[in-house]
């Protein structure tokens, strides 16, 4: 298993988790507060609370396609915090022009990961030109993280796993299962949470 050293920035040099080992870890969990974002006011209250954050994590998901050449648009956009995590729905074709403003708002700083995957997906629906997004694949290097997929970076500094078994379930579904919105919460939650884990490392050094 990995062996741990004195201070943060040490214990992830160069370091790499193996599918083994991280079966053996605990689960992580998101505990804010999840709330669904698939209308006009509900959308303006979570843009309004969301807007007023230095700092976010920020996720999305779309349906699964399991034949060649189809392919679907994004179905959900996760934004979290440590106390909510806002899913906006937006696969029923309707995008409210609160959150583009809220995606192009570069005073509120959105973390995600492999976020070119995201921007290419959701430009298939809607034009919108993301600011203030912070990209961890493109920082966690300078940490001496040799992992990145979110589950991977995850375990190496919390060691908790991030579930991915509602991965590849529908997320234009109508109605969205528990797991599901879980699921989507914690993702972005964990970006957020790597995020201010690199802060406090950086500080450190």
């Amino acid at each position: 298993m990995i062996q741990l050293k004195t201070s943060d920035f040490e214990r992830v040099m160069g370091l790499t988790i193996t599918k083994e080992e991280l079966s053996q870890l605990e689960s992580e969990k998101y505990r804010g507060k999840i709330c669904i974002a698939d209308n006009a006011v509900a959308v303006d209250n979570a843009v309004d609370y969301l807007s007023h954050q230095p700092v976010i994590g920020f996720d999305t998901e779309t349906r699964p396609s399991f034949r060649k050449g189809s392919l679907h648009k994004v179905a959900l956009i996760q934004m979290a915090t440590e106390e909510f995590c806002f899913l906006f729905r937006i696969n029923g074709g309707e995008f409210y022009e609160p959150l583009i403003e809220l995606l192009s708002n570069s005073s509120v700083q959105k973390i995600g990961l492999s976020l070119r995957d995201d921007f290419h997906n959701l430009h298939r629906g809607i034009r919108f030109e993301p600011q203030g997004f912070i990209d961890l694949q493109k920082i966690i290097s300078n940490y001496g993280i040799d992992e990145m997929s979110l589950t991977k970076i995850y375990a190496l500094l919390f060691k908790k796993k991030i579930s991915k078994n509602q991965r590849l379930t529908n997320w234009e579904a109508e109605t969205l299962t528990e797991a599901q919105k879980h699921y989507a919460a914690l993702d972005a939650w964990a970006c957020l949470n790597i995020y201010k884990k690199l802060c406090r490392m950086q500080k450190s050094i």
